[in-house]
């Protein structure tokens, strides 16, 4: 059966897609402020993930809304965006308590480098919020209108 006459399929794999990126944008942020402190841990490492995850949730706004999920219309932008921050700013708690959990909470393995184990929680963070944002933005911030 073609993608196209499994929309949710079709919408889930352009997520996917989007969230790579996103992916690349949160781990490469989170990298270059580590980097750039030396810092790895506490509390300024729950401070560096919440700063890569909004970087994430920009780029992530712009591709969903343009791409994944086609809404593009008139008058809408202001709704979307309320309610993307809603979606996205609950995505943003549970991605950075888990990452934070990970690094901050859990003992970190000797054979595991502190920079590894850093991006370890950064990975937990990210598959924690996935299945929430997807659900999130087709169900309330990207839904499709009866009347569109």
């Amino acid at each position: 059966m073609s993608p196209l006459k499994r929309p949710g399929l079709y919408e889930f794999g352009k997520y996917g897609v989007v969230g790579i990126l996103n992916t690349c944008i949160d781990f490469g942020v989170l990298n270059a402020l580590i980097f750039a402190t030396g810092i790895w841990s506490g509390a300024f490492y729950s401070v560096f993930k919440g700063i890569s995850f909004l970087a994430a949730a920009a780029n992530s706004f712009f591709w969903n809304r343009r791409w994944t999920f086609a809404s593009v219309r008139d008058g809408r932008l202001i709704v979307e965006s309320l309610k993307f921050i809603v979606v996205a700013g609950i995505g943003w708690v549970m991605n950075v308590v888990a990452a934070s959990f990970v690094v901050n909470v859990l003992d970190r393995p000797q054979a595991i480098s502190p920079h590894l184990w850093a991006n370890i929680g950064a990975l937990a963070g990210t598959i924690l919020s996935l299945i929430w944002n997807f659900i999130g933005y087709k169900f309330f911030v990207f839904k499709k209108s009866s009347l569109a």
